[in-house]
């Protein structure tokens, strides 16, 4: 089974309450306003994570190869999950979570 299955979703936020549109470019992961995320993958795509608590966003990577990468913790859970930043991201919001490095 891949360990990435390629998901371009909508949604509405479960946290902000914004309305999120697909990427277009790669996987939409989190919201592009307040950056969270839900729990719902144990590999990228997959939708198999029964959990489903809210990923709040608590701090930020530098890769060298990815670039900015929003490391979440889940709400529900505890559990941790990174993904890159996308090109609409909230910059302050990146920004703010950078005081965490």
């Amino acid at each position: 089974m891949p360990k990435f299955t390629v998901i371009d979703e909508e949604f509405k936020c479960e946290n902000c309450g914004k309305f999120v549109r697909k990427l277009g470019y790669s996987c939409r992961n989190h919201c592009q306003y307040c950056l969270y995320s839900k729990h719902v993958d144990i590999n990228p795509g997959d939708r198999e994570e029964t959990c489903h608590g809210m990923l709040e966003p608590i701090g930020l990577e530098i890769d060298s190869k990815k670039g900015y990468v929003i490391i979440f913790r889940c709400q529900k859970c505890g559990q941790i999950r990174k993904n890159k930043t996308a090109d609409d991201d909230n910059m302050e919001k990146i920004i703010s979570l950078s005081t965490n490095l």
